[in-house]
């Protein structure tokens, strides 16, 4: 799995359609019409977001990993 900066991830979810809701702290919380789910994302200037987490979210956004 390639990983990726949590800028990195932000621009790929707002080109899916997500919207950033706010910004708390370090975390920028997006959201998605019609959907329940927030996804919150930790950026951190340009650190790689660990594993675990990325394909955490990949899952909840429903995003392939050739889309990164």
């Amino acid at each position: 799995m390639k990983a990726v900066s949590g800028k990195r991830f932000c621009r790929v979810l707002e080109t899916r359609g997500w919207r950033l809701a706010r910004i708390r702290g370090s975390h920028r919380i997006y959201t998605k019409a019609g959907s329940e789910i927030r996804i919150s994302v930790p950026v951190h200037g340009n650190v790689a977001i660990k594993r675990g987490l990325q394909r955490h979210l990949m899952k909840l956004a429903e995003i392939d990993e050739s889309e990164l």
